[in-house]
């Protein structure tokens, strides 16, 4: 399972709201829905997110196993 715990939290720091982030990153309604379910995006929409916050994969998102 994905996790997006890092990203929201990153976001705070940043003082950028999740608007903010789909606007700056330019992805839909539907995919920051998807973010904020920790479901899947494409690899496009993650590099995007880094680049508009100047940050690493592993500063957005983690991978838990489900058990």
């Amino acid at each position: 399972m994905v996790d997006y715990t890092k990203l929201w939290i990153l976001l705070a720091s940043k003082h950028i709201n999740k608007t903010q982030l789909r606007l700056g990153a330019s992805f839909n309604t539907s995919t920051l829905a998807k973010l904020s379910k920790n479901e899947l995006v494409s690899l496009d929409i993650l590099v995007r997110i880094c680049k508009f916050l100047q940050c690493d994969f592993k500063d957005i998102i983690e991978y838990k196993e489900v058990m």
